[in-house]
């Protein structure tokens, strides 16, 4: 897949991220990178990467909309929406057809809230 434009590698992955695939989409991450959900600790490594997804999919049923899919360079920024109307937006750093790092914005409480999860406590 190194030859994958950016939009086309963020379309895939939100293929994937549907299908609640964890070890497909991890196979999109390179080995060392980065994911950064910014109300969360940054996930370093594409093991903990299929780690944290696999534990996302167990937990909540996840559907990922695209609003759209922007690229410039090696980058890709997607905007998305669920049914439930939760709304974010990633980024998506890609090298040699691979993410390299990830940043996603989103409300947490929110989206707790809405698929019925413990909320956190200080």
């Amino acid at each position: 897949m190194s030859d994958i434009s950016p939009k086309a590698l963020v379309s895939e992955w939100v293929t994937r991220f549907n299908r609640g695939d964890a070890d497909g989409l991890a196979a999109l991450y390179a080995v060392n990178a980065i994911n950064f959900q910014v109300c969360l600790d940054p996930i370093e490594g594409r093991e903990a990467i299929r780690a944290m997804f696999a534990r996302e999919f167990a937990q909540a049923e996840m559907t990922c909309i695209v609003e759209q899919i922007l690229a410039d360079g090696n980058w890709a920024a997607l905007e998305w929406r669920d049914p439930l109307g939760l709304r974010g937006c990633g980024f998506f750093h890609i090298q040699n057809g691979l993410i390299q790092y990830q940043r996603g914005y989103w409300d947490r409480l929110n989206f707790l809230r809405q698929q019925g999860l413990p909320l956190p406590t200080e």
